[in-house]
């Protein structure tokens, strides 16, 4: 909140209420889970996410997301709802050991999903998403979810191991 100061009142208003509707400092998560925060425009709409995650066996694992996102008017909130819940699960997708997309003489090596590795239903955390209030006209939704899911996961990652996480799918060894 810090960093936004007093400009950019949507976003505030997003992440307010991600972190209000996840708990972030109020409550305590359980041992070995820590929290990661994210927030990303797009498409003139705003998304926040909270995220808690922890390591299993070397894996980062993603166990809860709350999202606040300020789209304006939501002309239909479930959509709304389901367009972040997908997003995110597609950035998971890309997060997640196997999902590596590699060239080889400028042409990507994967062709299908044999060879890349979708979030599975066991890897799919827990959703909460909130929509801001809003009267004002409606903005876009649909890919604004997907871009700040990786790096909230990442920070809750290295708050755990203490090393930055900068390259996908996350690599902890």
């Amino acid at each position: 909140m810090k960093m936004f100061g007093n400009e950019h009142p949507r976003h505030r208003d997003a992440l307010q209420l991600a972190v209000d509707k996840s708990g972030y400092g109020s409550r305590t998560l359980a041992e070995g889970r820590a929290w990661g925060v994210a927030v990303h425009e797009s498409f003139s709409s705003v998304v926040a996410y909270v995220v808690e995650a922890s390591v299993i066996d070397g894996q980062p694992k993603l166990h809860r997301v709350t999202a606040g996102v300020h789209c304006n008017l939501a002309v239909n909130p479930r959509t709304v709802d389901a367009q972040v819940q997908g997003a995110a699960i597609m950035r998971l997708s890309t997060c997640l050991a196997g999902s590596e997309i590699t060239l080889k003489d400028g042409v990507v090596e994967q062709s299908n999903f044999s060879e890349f590795t979708v979030a599975r239903i066991t890897d799919v955390p827990e959703f909460d998403v909130n929509i801001v209030p809003s009267a004002d006209a409606p903005t876009g939704m649909g890919e604004p979810g997907l871009p700040p899911l990786a790096p909230a996961f990442a920070n809750a990652i290295s708050r755990l191991t203490g090393k930055p996480v900068r390259q996908m799918p996350f690599n902890l060894a």
